[in-house]
Protein backbone atom coordinates (compact mmCIF):
# COMPACT_ATOMS: atom_id res chain seq x y z
CA UNK A 1 0.00 0.00 0.00
CA UNK A 2 1.08 3.51 -1.11
CA UNK A 3 1.31 6.57 0.77
CA UNK A 4 0.11 8.88 -2.02
CA UNK A 5 -3.10 6.32 -3.03
CA UNK A 6 -5.43 9.40 -4.34
CA UNK A 7 -6.07 10.82 -7.81
CA UNK A 8 -5.97 14.17 -6.19
CA UNK A 9 -2.48 14.25 -5.26
CA UNK A 10 0.41 13.71 -7.39
CA UNK A 11 3.85 12.47 -5.98
CA UNK A 12 6.60 14.89 -7.75
CA UNK A 13 9.24 12.49 -9.54
CA UNK A 14 12.48 13.32 -7.39
CA UNK A 15 10.16 12.10 -4.52
CA UNK A 16 10.40 8.69 -2.88
CA UNK A 17 8.54 6.85 -0.68
CA UNK A 18 10.47 4.83 1.92
CA UNK A 19 8.88 1.97 4.17
CA UNK A 20 7.77 2.40 7.75
CA UNK A 21 8.01 5.03 10.13
CA UNK A 22 11.74 6.08 9.52
CA UNK A 23 12.49 9.54 10.82
CA UNK A 24 15.32 11.84 9.15
CA UNK A 25 19.11 11.97 10.52
CA UNK A 26 18.61 14.45 13.75
CA UNK A 27 15.81 12.98 14.97
CA UNK A 28 14.33 10.46 17.89
CA UNK A 29 10.81 9.73 18.79
CA UNK A 30 8.81 7.84 21.12
CA UNK A 31 4.88 6.80 22.11
CA UNK A 32 3.85 5.32 25.54
CA UNK A 33 0.94 4.71 27.68
CA UNK A 34 0.40 6.85 30.52
CA UNK A 35 -2.54 6.02 31.84
CA UNK A 36 -4.81 9.48 30.02
CA UNK A 37 -6.79 7.05 27.77
CA UNK A 38 -8.87 4.84 29.30
CA UNK A 39 -8.53 1.75 26.83
CA UNK A 40 -4.81 1.97 27.82
CA UNK A 41 -3.43 3.36 24.19
CA UNK A 42 -0.56 4.83 24.14
CA UNK A 43 -1.21 8.54 24.84
CA UNK A 44 2.32 10.30 25.37
CA UNK A 45 4.25 11.25 22.84
CA UNK A 46 7.95 12.76 22.58
CA UNK A 47 9.55 13.87 19.39
CA UNK A 48 13.47 15.38 19.76
CA UNK A 49 15.68 16.86 17.70
CA UNK A 50 19.50 16.63 17.97
CA UNK A 51 20.90 19.50 16.26
CA UNK A 52 21.71 22.29 18.40
CA UNK A 53 20.85 25.04 15.37
CA UNK A 54 17.81 23.30 14.40
CA UNK A 55 15.15 25.91 12.53
CA UNK A 56 11.37 25.38 12.82
CA UNK A 57 8.16 26.81 12.05
CA UNK A 58 4.91 26.82 12.94
CA UNK A 59 1.04 27.43 12.45
CA UNK A 60 -2.55 27.16 15.09
CA UNK A 61 -5.58 26.83 15.42
CA UNK A 62 -8.00 30.27 14.57
CA UNK A 63 -10.24 29.41 17.27
CA UNK A 64 -11.18 32.18 19.30
CA UNK A 65 -10.66 29.79 22.10
CA UNK A 66 -7.47 28.88 22.31
CA UNK A 67 -6.31 25.52 24.36
CA UNK A 68 -3.45 25.72 27.19
CA UNK A 69 -0.99 23.96 25.11
CA UNK A 70 -1.46 26.44 21.99
CA UNK A 71 -1.66 29.48 24.46
CA UNK A 72 1.68 28.35 25.76
CA UNK A 73 3.82 28.20 22.32
CA UNK A 74 2.56 30.90 21.03
CA UNK A 75 3.21 32.90 24.33
CA UNK A 76 6.83 30.94 25.40
CA UNK A 77 7.85 29.48 22.17
CA UNK A 78 11.26 29.92 19.96
CA UNK A 79 9.05 29.04 17.36
CA UNK A 80 11.52 29.70 15.13
CA UNK A 81 14.00 27.46 16.95
CA UNK A 82 12.18 24.46 18.25
CA UNK A 83 13.97 21.08 19.21
CA UNK A 84 11.60 19.25 20.83
CA UNK A 85 7.72 18.30 20.98
CA UNK A 86 6.01 16.78 23.59
CA UNK A 87 2.21 15.26 23.22
CA UNK A 88 -0.43 14.04 24.83
CA UNK A 89 -3.75 12.38 23.83
CA UNK A 90 -7.35 11.90 25.60
CA UNK A 91 -7.69 15.33 27.31
CA UNK A 92 -7.13 18.57 25.13
CA UNK A 93 -6.31 20.78 28.23
CA UNK A 94 -9.17 23.18 26.35
CA UNK A 95 -11.12 25.21 29.07
CA UNK A 96 -9.22 24.26 31.72
CA UNK A 97 -8.61 27.93 33.33
CA UNK A 98 -5.40 28.86 35.39
CA UNK A 99 -5.31 25.00 36.24
CA UNK A 100 -4.98 24.28 32.60
CA UNK A 101 -2.25 26.63 32.01
CA UNK A 102 -0.05 25.39 35.19
CA UNK A 103 -0.25 21.84 33.66
CA UNK A 104 0.85 23.23 29.81
CA UNK A 105 3.76 24.69 31.80
CA UNK A 106 4.88 21.90 33.78
CA UNK A 107 4.32 19.43 30.62
CA UNK A 108 6.80 22.29 28.59
CA UNK A 109 9.18 22.48 31.81
CA UNK A 110 8.95 18.26 31.69
CA UNK A 111 9.68 17.96 27.53
CA UNK A 112 12.85 20.10 28.23
CA UNK A 113 14.09 17.90 30.91
CA UNK A 114 13.79 14.75 29.28
CA UNK A 115 15.16 16.22 26.07
CA UNK A 116 17.97 18.01 27.25
CA UNK A 117 17.41 21.47 25.63
CA UNK A 118 16.05 24.79 26.64
CA UNK A 119 12.43 24.96 27.76
CA UNK A 120 11.46 27.62 25.10
CA UNK A 121 12.53 25.64 22.21
CA UNK A 122 9.94 22.50 22.95
CA UNK A 123 6.48 22.76 21.47
CA UNK A 124 3.04 21.48 22.83
CA UNK A 125 -0.08 19.57 22.16
CA UNK A 126 -2.60 18.24 23.52
CA UNK A 127 -6.03 16.57 22.11
CA UNK A 128 -8.48 14.57 23.54
CA UNK A 129 -12.12 15.91 25.46
CA UNK A 130 -12.06 19.38 26.47
CA UNK A 131 -12.76 20.92 29.66
CA UNK A 132 -11.45 18.44 31.69
CA UNK A 133 -8.12 18.71 33.63
CA UNK A 134 -5.08 17.27 32.34
CA UNK A 135 -3.08 14.93 35.39
CA UNK A 136 0.30 16.91 34.54
CA UNK A 137 1.77 13.94 36.47
CA UNK A 138 0.93 11.42 34.42
CA UNK A 139 2.16 13.19 31.21
CA UNK A 140 5.63 13.74 33.09
CA UNK A 141 5.60 10.04 34.29
CA UNK A 142 5.19 9.28 30.53
CA UNK A 143 8.21 11.88 28.85
CA UNK A 144 9.96 9.75 31.65
CA UNK A 145 9.53 6.92 29.67
CA UNK A 146 9.52 7.94 26.24
CA UNK A 147 12.93 9.07 26.98
CA UNK A 148 14.14 5.75 27.20
CA UNK A 149 12.00 4.56 24.25
CA UNK A 150 13.48 7.16 21.54
CA UNK A 151 14.61 5.78 18.49
CA UNK A 152 14.65 6.83 14.88
CA UNK A 153 11.59 5.30 14.01
CA UNK A 154 8.29 7.38 14.53
CA UNK A 155 5.52 4.49 14.57
CA UNK A 156 5.08 4.70 18.31
CA UNK A 157 5.08 8.54 18.92
CA UNK A 158 2.31 8.57 15.18
CA UNK A 159 0.63 6.02 17.41
CA UNK A 160 0.27 7.89 20.77
CA UNK A 161 -1.32 10.93 19.37
CA UNK A 162 -4.16 9.51 17.76
CA UNK A 163 -7.61 10.00 19.15
CA UNK A 164 -10.75 8.62 17.01
CA UNK A 165 -8.08 8.39 14.74
CA UNK A 166 -8.75 4.92 12.98
CA UNK A 167 -5.57 4.48 11.75
CA UNK A 168 -2.02 6.64 12.11
CA UNK A 169 -1.23 8.92 9.36
CA UNK A 170 2.45 9.00 8.58
CA UNK A 171 4.52 8.68 6.10
CA UNK A 172 8.63 8.85 5.55
CA UNK A 173 10.11 9.84 1.69
CA UNK A 174 12.77 10.70 0.33
CA UNK A 175 13.61 14.02 -2.03
CA UNK A 176 16.59 14.21 -4.46
CA UNK A 177 17.74 17.67 -4.46
CA UNK A 178 20.95 19.36 -6.81
CA UNK A 179 23.02 19.37 -3.31
CA UNK A 180 22.10 15.56 -2.88
CA UNK A 181 18.84 13.63 -1.18
CA UNK A 182 17.15 15.36 2.28
CA UNK A 183 14.71 13.09 4.08
CA UNK A 184 11.09 14.45 4.58
CA UNK A 185 9.32 12.59 7.19
CA UNK A 186 5.32 13.56 8.72
CA UNK A 187 2.99 12.10 11.63
CA UNK A 188 -0.66 13.93 11.69
CA UNK A 189 -3.88 12.74 13.83
CA UNK A 190 -7.51 13.93 12.91
CA UNK A 191 -10.57 12.34 12.22
CA UNK A 192 -13.58 14.58 13.69
CA UNK A 193 -13.84 18.34 14.63
CA UNK A 194 -12.11 19.35 10.74
CA UNK A 195 -12.91 22.64 9.52
CA UNK A 196 -11.13 25.05 6.99
CA UNK A 197 -9.38 28.03 8.59
CA UNK A 198 -7.41 26.08 10.37
CA UNK A 199 -8.39 22.16 10.73
CA UNK A 200 -8.58 20.50 13.21
CA UNK A 201 -5.63 18.39 13.94
CA UNK A 202 -1.86 17.75 14.76
CA UNK A 203 0.71 17.63 12.55
CA UNK A 204 4.45 17.33 12.82
CA UNK A 205 6.79 17.27 9.79
CA UNK A 206 10.40 16.61 9.96
CA UNK A 207 13.52 16.98 7.81
CA UNK A 208 17.38 16.59 7.58
CA UNK A 209 17.53 19.51 5.21
CA UNK A 210 19.13 22.56 5.93
CA UNK A 211 16.31 25.46 6.07
CA UNK A 212 16.86 28.96 7.18
CA UNK A 213 13.84 29.76 10.03
CA UNK A 214 12.00 32.35 7.17
CA UNK A 215 12.45 29.52 4.50
CA UNK A 216 10.72 26.99 6.90
CA UNK A 217 7.67 29.96 7.16
CA UNK A 218 7.34 30.57 4.20
CA UNK A 219 6.76 26.58 2.92
CA UNK A 220 4.97 25.37 5.75
CA UNK A 221 2.76 28.27 5.57
CA UNK A 222 2.28 28.04 1.85
CA UNK A 223 1.73 24.38 2.06
CA UNK A 224 -0.91 24.74 5.16
CA UNK A 225 -3.06 26.99 3.10
CA UNK A 226 -2.69 24.59 0.23
CA UNK A 227 -4.03 21.26 2.63
CA UNK A 228 -5.03 21.23 6.18
CA UNK A 229 -6.89 24.72 5.09
CA UNK A 230 -8.47 22.79 2.55
CA UNK A 231 -10.33 19.98 4.49
CA UNK A 232 -13.61 19.84 6.38
CA UNK A 233 -14.77 16.88 8.24
CA UNK A 234 -17.89 18.21 10.21
CA UNK A 235 -17.44 22.09 9.73
CA UNK A 236 -16.48 22.43 13.36
CA UNK A 237 -13.08 24.09 14.06
CA UNK A 238 -11.08 22.92 16.85
CA UNK A 239 -8.99 24.58 19.95
CA UNK A 240 -6.11 22.74 19.54
CA UNK A 241 -4.93 22.68 16.04
CA UNK A 242 -1.35 22.81 15.18
CA UNK A 243 1.21 22.19 12.32
CA UNK A 244 5.28 22.07 13.39
CA UNK A 245 7.95 21.80 10.94
CA UNK A 246 11.29 21.26 12.14
CA UNK A 247 14.91 20.81 10.27
CA UNK A 248 18.12 19.30 11.48
CA UNK A 249 19.99 19.96 8.59
CA UNK A 250 21.71 16.93 9.63
CA UNK A 251 21.88 15.92 5.74
CA UNK A 252 24.41 19.29 5.34
CA UNK A 253 22.09 20.02 1.91
CA UNK A 254 20.96 23.48 2.44
CA UNK A 255 17.92 24.77 0.32
CA UNK A 256 18.30 28.38 -0.63
CA UNK A 257 15.55 30.83 -1.29
CA UNK A 258 14.65 31.62 -4.42
CA UNK A 259 16.15 28.28 -6.14
CA UNK A 260 15.08 25.02 -7.79
CA UNK A 261 15.48 23.28 -4.87
CA UNK A 262 13.59 25.64 -2.77
CA UNK A 263 10.94 24.75 -5.65
CA UNK A 264 11.38 20.92 -5.16
CA UNK A 265 11.47 21.17 -1.59
CA UNK A 266 8.30 22.86 -1.67
CA UNK A 267 6.50 20.63 -3.97
CA UNK A 268 7.41 17.48 -2.00
CA UNK A 269 6.10 19.43 1.23
CA UNK A 270 3.00 20.30 -0.37
CA UNK A 271 2.50 16.74 -1.33
CA UNK A 272 3.17 15.25 1.52
CA UNK A 273 0.76 17.45 3.71
CA UNK A 274 -2.29 17.33 0.91
CA UNK A 275 -2.09 13.69 1.13
CA UNK A 276 -1.93 13.91 5.11
CA UNK A 277 -5.06 15.93 4.76
CA UNK A 278 -6.94 13.59 2.73
CA UNK A 279 -6.02 10.96 5.30
CA UNK A 280 -7.52 13.01 7.84
CA UNK A 281 -10.72 13.46 5.57
CA UNK A 282 -10.95 9.73 4.54
CA UNK A 283 -10.75 8.78 8.62
CA UNK A 284 -13.80 11.42 8.98
CA UNK A 285 -15.12 9.39 12.35
CA UNK A 286 -17.23 7.05 10.06
CA UNK A 287 -16.22 8.09 6.46
CA UNK A 288 -17.29 6.25 3.82
CA UNK A 289 -16.42 8.32 0.67
CA UNK A 290 -14.29 11.51 0.58
CA UNK A 291 -15.61 14.39 -1.53
CA UNK A 292 -13.63 17.10 -3.30
CA UNK A 293 -15.56 20.25 -4.73
CA UNK A 294 -13.62 22.64 -6.80
CA UNK A 295 -15.66 26.01 -7.17
CA UNK A 296 -14.61 29.15 -9.93
CA UNK A 297 -15.73 32.25 -10.47
CA UNK A 298 -15.01 35.97 -10.92
CA UNK A 299 -15.05 36.73 -7.33
CA UNK A 300 -12.80 35.05 -4.35
CA UNK A 301 -14.82 35.08 -1.72
CA UNK A 302 -17.93 34.03 -3.45
CA UNK A 303 -15.88 30.87 -4.76
CA UNK A 304 -14.94 30.46 -1.04
CA UNK A 305 -17.74 30.67 0.34
CA UNK A 306 -19.76 28.49 -1.94
CA UNK A 307 -16.69 25.81 -1.80
CA UNK A 308 -16.92 25.54 2.08
CA UNK A 309 -20.79 26.03 1.88
CA UNK A 310 -20.72 22.69 -0.14
CA UNK A 311 -18.15 20.55 2.20
CA UNK A 312 -20.13 21.42 5.06
CA UNK A 313 -23.63 20.78 3.71
CA UNK A 314 -25.10 17.80 5.68
CA UNK A 315 -27.48 16.94 2.63
CA UNK A 316 -24.59 16.90 0.32
CA UNK A 317 -22.68 15.03 2.77
CA UNK A 318 -25.26 12.84 3.38
CA UNK A 319 -26.01 12.36 -0.32
CA UNK A 320 -22.08 11.48 -0.70
CA UNK A 321 -22.37 8.70 1.88
CA UNK A 322 -25.22 7.35 0.20
CA UNK A 323 -23.72 7.36 -3.16
CA UNK A 324 -27.06 9.23 -4.22
CA UNK A 325 -26.41 11.09 -7.17
CA UNK A 326 -28.71 14.39 -6.18
CA UNK A 327 -26.76 17.26 -7.32
CA UNK A 328 -30.23 19.15 -6.07
CA UNK A 329 -28.26 19.35 -2.91
CA UNK A 330 -24.94 20.89 -4.26
CA UNK A 331 -27.28 23.54 -5.50
CA UNK A 332 -28.95 24.19 -2.61
CA UNK A 333 -26.16 24.28 -0.86
CA UNK A 334 -24.06 26.77 -2.87
CA UNK A 335 -27.08 29.01 -2.75
CA UNK A 336 -27.23 29.14 0.81
CA UNK A 337 -23.54 30.17 0.88
CA UNK A 338 -24.54 32.98 -1.84
CA UNK A 339 -27.42 34.31 -0.99
CA UNK A 340 -28.97 37.05 -3.17
CA UNK A 341 -31.96 38.53 -4.93
CA UNK A 342 -31.63 37.40 -8.06
CA UNK A 343 -31.21 33.97 -9.52
CA UNK A 344 -27.55 32.47 -9.82
CA UNK A 345 -26.24 31.33 -12.72
CA UNK A 346 -24.34 28.67 -12.02
CA UNK A 347 -23.10 25.53 -13.87
CA UNK A 348 -22.79 22.20 -11.89
CA UNK A 349 -20.71 18.88 -13.07
CA UNK A 350 -20.27 15.39 -10.76
CA UNK A 351 -17.64 13.20 -11.55
CA UNK A 352 -17.51 15.57 -15.19
CA UNK A 353 -21.29 14.76 -15.88
CA UNK A 354 -22.35 17.76 -16.29
CA UNK A 355 -26.15 18.38 -14.29
CA UNK A 356 -27.06 21.89 -14.31
CA UNK A 357 -26.07 24.96 -16.63
CA UNK A 358 -26.86 28.02 -15.84
CA UNK A 359 -29.23 27.45 -12.98
CA UNK A 360 -30.71 25.12 -14.82
CA UNK A 361 -31.04 21.50 -14.84
CA UNK A 362 -29.87 19.62 -18.24
CA UNK A 363 -30.06 16.01 -19.43
CA UNK A 364 -27.53 13.79 -18.13
CA UNK A 365 -26.66 10.46 -18.14
CA UNK A 366 -27.97 9.05 -15.09
CA UNK A 367 -27.04 6.19 -15.10
CA UNK A 368 -23.34 6.91 -15.74
CA UNK A 369 -23.84 9.59 -13.19
CA UNK A 370 -25.07 7.04 -10.44
CA UNK A 371 -21.93 5.10 -10.96
CA UNK A 372 -19.54 7.99 -10.51
CA UNK A 373 -21.27 8.62 -7.25
CA UNK A 374 -20.44 4.94 -5.69
CA UNK A 375 -16.21 5.21 -5.73
CA UNK A 376 -14.23 5.93 -2.97
CA UNK A 377 -13.56 9.91 -4.11
CA UNK A 378 -16.00 11.59 -5.91
CA UNK A 379 -15.53 15.49 -7.03
CA UNK A 380 -17.86 18.10 -7.75
CA UNK A 381 -17.72 21.11 -9.76
CA UNK A 382 -19.10 24.72 -9.69
CA UNK A 383 -19.03 27.40 -12.09
CA UNK A 384 -20.00 30.41 -11.01
CA UNK A 385 -20.31 33.92 -13.14
CA UNK A 386 -16.70 35.38 -14.14
CA UNK A 387 -13.52 34.13 -14.26
CA UNK A 388 -9.97 34.65 -12.29
CA UNK A 389 -10.88 33.15 -8.87
CA UNK A 390 -11.12 29.31 -8.27
CA UNK A 391 -10.80 27.13 -4.87
CA UNK A 392 -11.35 23.52 -3.88
CA UNK A 393 -12.16 22.22 -0.41
CA UNK A 394 -11.85 17.83 0.41
CA UNK A 395 -14.70 16.78 2.56
CA UNK A 396 -15.89 13.35 4.33
CA UNK A 397 -19.17 12.38 4.08
CA UNK A 398 -21.62 11.69 6.85
CA UNK A 399 -22.58 8.85 8.63
CA UNK A 400 -24.85 7.14 11.02
CA UNK A 401 -21.29 6.10 12.83
CA UNK A 402 -20.07 9.91 13.28
CA UNK A 403 -23.40 10.44 15.03
CA UNK A 404 -22.56 7.39 17.38
CA UNK A 405 -19.13 8.41 17.97
CA UNK A 406 -19.41 11.68 18.90
CA UNK A 407 -23.54 11.04 20.93
CA UNK A 408 -20.74 8.77 23.22
CA UNK A 409 -17.33 10.80 23.12
CA UNK A 410 -17.39 11.26 26.80
CA UNK A 411 -19.73 8.46 27.83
Amino acid sequence: MTFFDSRWVDRPAYVTELPGAGLPAGFRAAGVAAGLKPSGDPDVGLLVCDAPNATSAARFTASGVLAAPVVVCQERCRLDALRAVAVNAGNANAATGGRGMDAAAKMQGAGAMVSGVAEDQVAIASTGVIGVQLDADKVLRGLLAARGELSADAASFADAIRTTDAFPKQASLEVALSGGTVRLSAQGKGAGMIQPSFATMLCFVQTDAALSAETADLLLGVCVKRSFDRISVDGQLSTNDMAILMASGAAEVRVEAQTEDEGRFGEALDALLRQLALLIVRDGEGAKRVGRVVVTGGDQGAVDRAARGVANSPLVKAALHGGDPNWGRVVQAVGGALPGSAPLSLDVAIESVEVCAGGTAIPHDAAALADAVAGPEVEYTVSLPGEGADTEVFFSDLSHDYVTINADYTT
